[in-house]
């Protein structure tokens, strides 16, 4: 920060300066920045990435390259601008007649590197050079092959490898490689060199002098002995970013998938980006042999077309007796065909015969509209993919101020309430909830005393500094005479709305008369709010508890915006004692759905026990599980008994399973159920489980925390109170069959900015209620 840099003095004199100066330069910094003393002085300490060139006499040529670059770098986070040394010198950069012929990468203060200009050449080496410069910890530079063997077995068993050769650095080539290797980061090990030789010895090619680039897939991360060489696939398209990124998708998809679906019903990834999808059919007799012939032919397609096995036996399929093979075109409505095909060859001539780029066709290279026009369900993420999707959608951020240096304070302090989103405009998580946020901000248009405000951190990086903000994107309210409070809820619209309009009241509430508190028990009190809690909560204590008292308000003050908390501790809460038959200190649970009030005692209980208790306490007993709440469910470390359902829970489920739930029958379970019209991911689960998707309704035991075991009820049973005991109970002795078994490994996800698990973890307000991370409780099945 300036002050930790500057002495007092200095800083007295250009406060002000700089705070008018950087807002000026926040509304240009997508354009190349034309900078004066101040303003040059004025960047140096906002700990930005810029890159900066002093000029004596400007060279035109280089300036327009430098002006198309800025948009494009300021994407990655990085401004480009000039100083004029002509006006005044400045500073040691404009001293020296050489120096004027370079141009200065900076974060901050700290120099990272000067580049000649003549490697700056054009706009594709400006910011090919520029990323590669920031990128060195992400892609290894190689000159012999014998650093490239030594990376690869360093990789086996750990991640695969992607090797770029490219003619020169600075070409249209590299700069792709460059914005790739930013986006996939350490999602793999990227290695770059310029060596024809290394090219010639690694891909076997000849004339490679009229080769401008290429790119080779090595898959290492399987490869457990040192003494095996890591299976390499080559892209053959030109190094544009839109095949790159094509290609690595197509690397992560799975080699093989097993089927027992019509293929004309089949969609895959590959079909999505244009590529056929071949059906090696099967039957169980020679289904070993088969899955070979399989992978074989899929280790020659890979990047050229899928392959899938289709299981005829468990199949009711439509299909030609002697048929082996089925060719799907990518083209939407094209029937599929049919053919008998007698070795490996044959079915890679077929691909290869009705591939069009395999006929000297030219690979097709899209322009910017036609690439929205593509399936974009292959992005690395869903959130990049929604950013992406929706990019161009004009936000209405008329409603959310735009906060500044110069304005935050003022804007806060005049303000009685006021929520604040702390992002950055680079980042597709805080993109994404910006969304999120606008659509808050409509629900609330024309509430009394709030403002929706919002702060960019890439541009205002010491406001965020000084409110503690660490991570993006993150929300505050802020209200006036309390301490601000942080949202720390799931990233979506209704719990953002939930939030702020529990927020609204001061819990806990304090409660002054027994008729107040009967009309807060029974939901009268805040009547607008109480679909928003699935509990009210009221501590009674007498007046001489204060101890208690204040443990519990401090309880409430941890779950605000929760949960409503409110407390009574007049002279009478014996009356409240007596009708409710709880011994003082209680809580009185009012739960406003089942229409029904539970007492807790609360002897000797601190404050972390009172925060445990009232969130044990808001789960429903049998709760519709959603991909929001699941972690919360899973957190408490029970098989989940699911009941799943192709619509809403009916009358006769629950006379089944409510029963067996509050007579506690199911304590060492988590009863629950799932609607697939609602969350359909559903779907996917029992087609994990099962294979194919099975009739509805249907019991599931899922064990995840032991053996990670699956049971499934009788599907020849009546789902009833006593079938259910008898089948739990057989379960428990062994003698019931589990129908799979999960494994053990991990979900990791591909960069470690998209742990969003880790960010589930953070953000879930009841994560701690027995100490289990959602991270823990994922396994891949």
């Amino acid at each position: 920060m300036m002050a930790s840099r500057l002495s007092m003095q200095i800083y007295s004199i250009f406060f002000v300066l700089i705070c008018l100066l950087s807002r000026s330069i926040a509304k240009n910094r997508n354009t190349l920045m034309e900078l004066s003393f101040q303003e040059y002085f004025s960047i140096l300490q906002t700990g930005k990435t810029f890159l900066v060139y002093f000029s004596q006499d400007d060279i035109m040529v280089f300036l327009e390259e430098l002006e198309k670059a800025a948009e494009p770098l300021h994407n990655y986070g990085i401004s480009v601008a000039k100083v004029n040394c002509a006006n005044e010198e400045i500073s040691r950069y404009c001293g020296k007649e050489n120096d004027l012929t370079k141009a200065y990468l900076f974060r901050g203060n700290i120099l990272l590197r000067e580049f000649p200009m003549d490697a700056l050449f054009d706009v594709n080496a400006i910011i090919a050079n520029v990323l590669f410069a920031l990128l060195f910890n992400e892609i290894k530079y190689i000159n012999s092959l014998e650093d490239f063997e030594n990376i690869e077995n360093a990789m086996k068993g750990k991640t695969n490898i992607v090797l770029i050769y490219v003619k020169a650095i600075g070409t249209p080539e590299h700069r792709a490689v460059m914005e790739t290797v930013f986006v996939y980061g350490t999602a793999y090990q990227f290695v770059l060199t310029t060596e024809t030789a290394l090219l010639e010895r690694i891909g076997r090619v000849e004339n490679s002098d009229m080769i401008s680039g290429s790119l080779f897939f090595f898959h290492c991360k399987l490869v457990l002995d040192l003494t095996q060489k890591c299976q390499k696939t080559l892209l053959e398209q030109p190094l544009t970013i839109l095949n790159i990124h094509r290609f690595l998708k197509l690397m992560d998809a799975p080699l093989l998938t097993e089927i027992t679906e019509d293929p004309e019903k089949v969609s895959t990834i590959h079909l999505q980006l244009g590529l056929p999808l071949i059906f090696i059919l099967s039957q169980q007799t020679t289904y070993e042999a088969d899955k070979k012939t399989a992978e074989t032919v899929a280790w020659h397609l890979l990047g050229k077309a899928g392959v899938t096995l289709l299981l005829k036996d468990s199949s009711n399929l439509n299909i030609p007796t002697d048929t082996n093979v089925i060719f799907k075109r990518a083209k939407e409505g094209v029937p599929v065909d049919f053919f008998v095909l007698h070795d490996i060859d044959s079915i890679i001539s077929l691909v290869e015969n009705n591939t069009p780029n395999q006929n000297n066709e030219p690979v097709k290279e899209y322009e910017e509209g036609e690439i929205e026009a593509l399936n974009l369900d292959v992005q690395d993420d869903q959130v990049v993919e929604t950013v992406y999707r929706d990019r161009k959608r004009k936000l209405p951020l008329e409603l959310i101020i735009e906060l500044t240096e110069e304005t935050f304070n003022s804007t806060i302090m005049s303000t009685s309430r006021s929520i604040v989103l702390f992002y950055t405009n680079w980042e597709a998580v805080s993109l994404a909830f910006l969304q999120s946020y606008v659509d808050v901000a409509i629900k609330l248009k024309g509430t009394s005393n709030m403002l929706f405000a919002r702060v960019n951190c890439g541009d205002w990086s010491n406001v965020c500094t000084k409110q503690n903000i660490i991570e993006y994107p993150v929300v505050k309210i802020y209200k006036e005479g309390e301490k601000p409070v942080i949202y720390t809820g799931m990233l979506e619209t209704e719990y953002l709305l939930k939030f702020i309009r529990l927020n609204r009241i001061s819990c806990p509430l304090k409660i002054m008369t027994i008729e107040e508190a009967e009309e807060y028990l029974n939901g009268e009190l805040y009547k607008e709010l109480t679909s928003y809690s699935s509990v009210s909560v009221l501590g009674i204590f007498s007046s001489n508890m204060t101890k208690e008292k204040e443990n519990f308000i401090e309880a409430g003050n941890r779950l605000k915006g929760y949960v409503i908390t409110g407390f009574y501790s007049e002279e009478d809460a014996l009356i409240l004692s007596k009708k409710y038959a709880v011994t003082l200190p209680a809580l009185l649970l009012a739960r406003h759905k089942e229409e029904k009030i539970d007492s807790i005692l609360l002897s000797n209980s601190d404050v972390n026990d009172i925060v445990q208790i009232i969130k044990s306490a808001s789960l429903e007993i049998f709760p519709e599980i959603t991909v929001e709440n699941l972690p919360i469910y899973l957190s408490l470390q029970k098989p989940l008994l699911i009941l799943f359902r192709d619509g809403n829970l009916n009358h006769k489920d629950e006379k089944e399973m409510l029963p067996l739930v509050k007579q506690k029958y199911l304590e060492t379970f988590i009863p629950c159920w799932l609607n697939l019209e609602t969350t359909p991911v559903g779907r996917g689960i029992l087609k994990a489980y099962f294979k194919h998707l099975p009739p509805l309704p249907l019991l599931v035991l899922v064990d995840l925390h032991s053996q990670g075991q699956v049971s499934a009820f009788p599907l020849d049973q009546t789902l009833n109170e006593k079938n259910i005991l008898l089948w739990l109970q057989k379960l428990e002795a062994g003698l019931e069959n589990h129908i799979t078994t999960l494994s053990n490994e991990e979900w990791k996800p591909p960069l470690p900015a998209y742990n969003f698990l880790r960010r589930m973890d953070a953000t879930n307000p009841f994560k701690d209620i027995n100490g289990f991370s959602t991270q823990k409780m994922c396994k891949n099945n």
